[in-house]
């Protein structure tokens, strides 16, 4: 079923939207429809599951499943109705000629079957609600834009970023940066786009888009921790320029090889986590992790509001009723005393340390930390301590208005964990279930990339993207200079816009690999544009690892490169155009979603299609 803006799917709507549709409309109190939507596969309960009532082709009203897949829909006058349940990522269910009878209660369950087409099918998916601007239609029903707008509005707070400039050879030849596995801008800007509203610019992280998606990297030779993979060719938004792919592929650790977890959740109940968009997805997202725990793994959950408490103590993975049971009885209410809360989650995580085992702490939240350690300095002095005594804290966000990136971000990035946002339970699913060995398993800490490039080629470079992770030229080869993290798996690319060299006899003094006083560099003999150095530590290592590889003068056209060439080339515009950069060239919306297409490859999982609706939807907002 296509959709378009004017044929909105109702079936991811919110109860507050539906709401919005009825207005003051008075509904006669005599019967009730209730029951349960199930995903059929997984057994787990398909929570936000839209259950909309039909008379004839006339919405009149829904309800959203809670937690539990459980969904209440009262106060309909009795007749006959048509019953239409939606989930996305599942096909709908249309149950026709539903009677409902005075002073009862009508069951009716649904168990949901994946639909693999159904990303291809959504113009919008997640948070479905039509553009700002633009009025949907909707069976009939008009959706004022302006009732919407608020959703994308609040004390959202992200990070200043300054767009990295084109740097010069002859002054700068080193490019030194941290690398960096988090995805969470990446659904945080299909959060907005498919509200109806652009990001914030410092909401879009480059890095992070281009690394939301799996690429066709070869893995590593047995012995190695990461095989370094490059390509050349010209730049899409400036032909004058060249396109620089640099990307590593770390070894995967069988599922049966991954030592025992010890893990904290550490959930946010506070009363600003009380929307179905955090505490109730918050809820399923937990019960899909489960799925990967045995009896070597142990599980514990402290929550915090008003206080922090313990609602369990550290549990075997495979006793998950008692796991789901706790995750059940979970309310939101109260102040935010998220200090208190991370002391008592490493005081837990502490006490049942796992000797070479998988330590870590998993915090869900809004990020609206206001009680207890609540400054920076304080926060990250206490994260990195416990960091260096074993015990890694991942990150997962939740939700809209008041939502605190910059302070997840800073978490994750001290606390040696990722970073993710859940904007739906396919991205749950995605994070915790598809990539759970990549979230929680490191096999590589401190990772960090250094390319020195050859005056003889190369006049300028900008690195698009990782502005936030950046390092001096001399962190490269300190270890005590913290970097990112790489887990099992993992794949990580960056891109590079290369300005040519017109002259051939560019010289500097300094004593690199291309450059020298001399005449006789080995720079201007060399017929390569660039080394990467790639430097990491094993885990429970304090000395780092050095690898290379040497890039040659070699650059292919455009049309021979790969599919994850283009796909790529087309994010980093895409982020250029969120941004307003200054450096688009000849970059459009017509030139990002071609490029998109051309690198749409096999696309097992739906992703890469799910981005060109996305982009579809921008080009409309922008």
């Amino acid at each position: 079923m296509k959709r378009s803006l004017q044929n909105a799917k109702v079936f991811s709507l919110s109860i507050s939207l539906l709401f919005i549709l009825l207005g003051s409309k008075q509904l006669v109190a005599q019967g009730s429809l209730q029951g349960t939507a199930m995903e059929n596969e997984s057994g787990l309960a398909a929570v936000g599951a839209t259950v909309a009532v039909y008379s004839a082709d006339t919405l009149l009203t829904g309800a959203l499943s809670d937690s539990n897949g459980n969904y209440l829909v009262s106060d309909l006058a009795p007749g006959v109705y048509n019953i239409i349940c939606g989930y996305v990522g599942f096909k709908d269910i249309r149950v026709d000629n539903v009677i409902i009878k005075n002073d009862s209660i009508t069951k009716l369950d649904f168990s949901l079957l994946a639909d693999s087409e159904a990303l291809d099918e959504f113009l919008l998916v997640g948070y479905s609600m039509p553009l700002i601007g633009v009025d949907a239609t909707v069976s009939g029903v008009t959706i004022r834009s302006s009732d919407l707008s608020k959703l994308n509005t609040g004390n959202e707070s992200y990070k200043k970023q300054k767009e990295n400039k084109n740097q010069s050879v002859s002054s700068a030849p080193l490019s030194t940066f941290s690398v960096d596995v988090d995805k969470a801008s990446y659904s945080n800007v299909r959060r907005f786009i498919n509200g109806g509203s652009l990001p914030p610019v410092d909401a879009v992280r480059t890095e992070e888009l281009i690394n939301y998606f799996e690429y066709d990297y070869a893995a590593p030779d047995n012995n190695e921790t990461f095989n370094i993979l490059t390509e050349l060719s010209d730049c899409p938004w400036n032909s004058k320029n060249l396109l620089l792919k640099i990307g590593l592929k770390g070894k995967e650790i069988p599922q049966e090889d991954l030592p025992a977890s010890n893990i904290v959740f550490l959930l946010d109940v506070s009363g600003s986590m009380d929307i179905p968009e955090k505490l109730p997805l918050l809820q399923s997202s937990l019960k899909l992790l489960l799925s990967k725990l045995d009896q070597e793994d142990r599980v514990a959950i402290v929550v915090y509001a008003g206080s922090a408490g313990l609602v369990l103590p550290s549990t075997r993975g495979d006793e998950k009723d008692a796991i789901i049971s706790a995750i059940d009885n979970l309310n939101a209410g109260g102040s935010t005393a998220g200090g208190e809360g991370l002391e008592l989650a490493y005081k837990v995580a502490q006490e049942n340390y796992i000797e070479e085992g998988n330590n870590r702490i998993i915090l869900a939240t809004d990020g609206d930390f206001n009680v207890g350690i609540s400054s920076e300095e304080d926060m990250t002095d206490f994260i990195e301590k416990k960091r260096d005594e074993g015990i890694a804290i991942s990150v997962l966000g939740f939700g809209m208005g008041n939502y605190k990136d910059d302070r997840m971000e800073l978490i994750a990035d001290k606390g040696n964990g990722n970073y993710a946002y859940i904007d739906n339970l396919m991205e749950a699913r995605k994070v915790l279930v598809k990539e759970f060995g990549g979230t929680l398993f490191t096999i590589a800490n401190d990772v960090k990339i250094q390319v020195e490039f050859n005056p003889k080629y190369i006049a300028k470079y900008r690195l698009i993207g990782y502005e936030n992770r950046l390092l001096n030229e001399e962190d490269f080869e300190d270890d005590k200079k913290d970097a990112g993290d790489v887990g099992s798996g993992h794949t990580v690319t960056a891109l590079y816009e290369l300005i040519p060299t017109k002259s051939k006899n560019r010289k500097v003094g300094r004593k690199l690999k291309y450059q020298s006083s001399s005449l006789t560099a080995v720079g201007q003999e060399s017929q390569e544009i660039a080394t990467v150095k790639l430097r990491y530590k094993e885990p429970n290592s304090t000395k780092s690892e050095l690898m290379d590889k040497s890039i040659m003068n070699t650059a292919i056209s455009f049309s021979a490169t790969s599919t994850d060439f283009k796909f790529c080339a087309s994010i980093a515009q895409f982020s250029m155009l969120l941004k307003d950069s200054r450096y688009l060239g000849t970059s459009s919306w017509n030139s990002v979603v071609a490029l998109a297409k051309e690198g749409l490859g096999p696309d097992s999982e739906g992703y890469r299609k799910e981005y060109i609706n996305i982009l579809e939807t921008a080009r409309l907002l922008k």
